[in-house]
């Protein structure tokens, strides 16, 4: 599922909002280890474009 979500992630970057949708339904279908391993993921790939997308999502969902 994590590499689904990788590959979904990655052909809807070139829109804020899909990303940001995309991003919000992997964080609820993935378990607490594949979620690190996408946020590490996400910052090291869209870091430098949606970094302040990618802070929100992951901290309202591990809150």
């Amino acid at each position: 599922m994590l590499d689904f979500c990788k590959k979904i992630l990655t052909k809807v970057s070139f829109d804020r909002m899909l990303f940001t949708k995309e991003l919000s339904k992997a964080i609820k279908r993935l378990n607490k280890e594949e979620l690190v391993n996408l946020r590490t993921w996400c910052n090291q790939r869209f870091g430098n474009i949606y970094g302040d997308v990618i802070n929100e999502s992951f901290t309202l969902a591990l809150a």
